[in-house]
């Protein structure tokens, strides 16, 4: 065996799942453009393996893995499976397009998972691993197994998996943090335990897969890799089941800032992960908490004035990255009615967006209408603009026009013409207030089901004239579709929010409808 030089040894490789893991996070449905769209940008920011999804979820997801895989430039495109062979054969169709392919297997080996989840003893869950490894190496030499829930695991158990899933051909062995349980001194001497115990551990590349449910999973991760993990599993954003995934941005900056303690280095683009973190936050309709790190809208804002003095005369004193390293600029230019096409693109390149034509040509004339509305544009009134327009691009229903006659004189009434896809129907309701009104307007121009999880309304700006921005969530057959919806007034806002999550479930429905259930009660961890 040939001694690795300090650059192999240290590399760690990215696994993208923020459109399968990501995905699964309860309303965070990507439409199939929003999908191809995610993917290419991942494959252009230096994305080492891209988990595209679950094929045999749904003919859906077999749809975009497989157009992904088409479509791929120079990352791996993966696809997960279950232990049953349909699921892997599934998974293998899936991917077959692509230049670079993995099938990414999977079954649970904690206590708890085989007595409840799988109802198996440990001996026929050690022969499915075996089985359900070699049914994927038949269809590619790269192949990723994974323990669910290995943190729970019983380590002797463990170790005698992970050596049964390399001796059948795995070539990566992930080690999840299914439920977020772990913390990090823990999990380093779980990754090192088994790269000392397993007797053919050096065959295998180890993997982290760690979710945040105390809030630790960059931090597990991190600690993975000083163990000896050499791929670390990640969502932008951090979005995934529950309280999601160890978030990509934060786990390669931190490599990047601290490469003093943590010397490991990727090949990811930093001065995308902005751009990046903005087009999975528009596709998912799921806002970035504005203290994130790393992409939030505070990140690089300063209010104090002690910050700002420090800032101004270097800054050094409160900003260990800078705000270009991550793709933000840190100057803000003024946006007003008088601003011409030019301007605009500039502040569209400052706030890393990449617009194709139409898309641009649309975005400025509702720049144009809004700055008719609004004295003063702000930065985060284009953000709010452009991720709507990114959102709904391709709903098949959209508001035209919406009067709403409201006061102390009630019931309030709703005038609604909706455009479905090309036909325009208006109708009138009333309600117990006018948002209650229009909400039974979409109704009844559009009958469902769905019942009204969530409504919330907040300014994207301060002053009386700020957009509102109003998020929708609709509950229907134990699924939830969340959208937002953005304007200057908030009933027209409130009409698009909710517009706006009803094009995701009825898209949904009408994908599933056709769907032969190949999906057992297990979940995917």
């Amino acid at each position: 065996m040939t001694t690795q030089t300090k650059s192999e040894k240290d590399r760690v490789v990215i696994f993208d799942t923020t459109l399968r893991d990501g995905e699964q996070c309860p309303g965070a449905t990507m439409t199939h453009e929003e999908k191809l769209e995610v993917a290419e940008l991942l494959d252009d920011m230096g994305v080492d393996i891209i988990e595209a999804g679950f094929p045999i979820a749904s003919d859906g997801d077999f749809a975009a893995v497989q157009e992904i895989a088409q479509r791929s430039k120079k990352a791996v495109i993966c696809g997960l499976s279950r232990a049953a062979f349909k699921d892997i054969d599934r998974c293998a169709e899936a991917i077959k397009p692509a230049k670079r392919k993995r099938i990414h297997t999977f079954i649970s080996t904690s206590p708890v998972h085989m007595k409840y989840k799988l109802q198996k003893e440990p001996h026929e869950v050690y022969e499915m691993v075996v089985a359900q490894v070699t049914r994927a190496r038949g269809h590619t030499d790269d192949v990723e197994w994974s323990a669910e829930d290995a943190t729970r695991t019983e380590h002797d158990f463990l170790c005698r998996c992970v050596e049964a899933a390399i001796n059948a051909g795995a070539t990566t062995i992930n080690i999840p943090d299914t439920v977020g349980y772990t913390v990090p001194e823990e999990y380093f001497a779980l990754i090192e335990m088994l790269r000392t115990r397993v007797p053919n551990a050096d065959k295998a590349r180890f993997s982290t897969h760690c979710h945040n449910d105390l809030g630790m999973a960059v931090a597990n991760s991190l600690e993975g890799v000083k163990a000896g993990a050499r791929q670390i599993e990640c969502t932008i954003n951090g979005i995934g089941e529950r309280a999601g995934n160890a978030a990509l941005e934060e786990v390669v900056m931190a490599m990047k800032v601290r490469n003093d303690v943590l010397p490991f280095h990727c090949g990811i683009d930093a001065t995308i992960l902005t751009r990046a973190s903005k087009l999975v936050a528009a596709a998912t309709s799921f806002p970035v908490q504005y203290n994130k790190a790393i992409v939030g809208r505070n990140a690089f804002a300063h209010e104090s004035g002690i910050h700002q003095d420090g800032m101004l005369k270097n800054a050094q004193t409160y900003e260990i990255m800078t705000p270009e390293s991550v793709g933000v600029k840190q100057t803000s230019l003024v946006m007003g009615k008088h601003s011409g096409r030019h301007a605009f693109v500039h502040k569209l390149q400052e706030l890393g967006y990449e617009l194709a034509s139409n898309q641009l040509e649309d975005a400025f004339v509702r720049f144009k209408a809004l700055a008719d509305r609004k004295k003063q544009i702000y930065d985060e009134d284009i953000e709010a603009l452009v991720d709507e327009e990114i959102a709904h691009a391709h709903d098949r229903i959209k508001v035209l026009s919406l009067t709403v006659i409201a006061g102390t004189m009630g019931p309030q009434t709703a005038t609604l013409t909706l455009d479905i896809e090309g036909e325009h129907v208006t109708t009138q309701s009333t309600g117990n207030g006018p948002v209650d009104a229009i909400f039974k307007a979409i109704r009844a121009l559009v009958p469902h089901e769905a019942t009204l999880e969530l409504y919330q309304v907040h300014a994207v700006t301060g002053g009386t004239d700020a957009q509102a921005e109003v998020s929708v969530r609709l509950l229907e057959g134990g699924r939830s579709f969340t959208a937002k919806g953005a304007d200057p007034d908030t009933l027209v806002a409130s009409a698009k929010a909710y517009l706006g999550a009803l094009n995701k479930l009825i898209s949904k429905r009408n994908k599933t409808s056709s769907v032969e259930r190949r999906i057992h009660s297990t979940d995917v961890g």
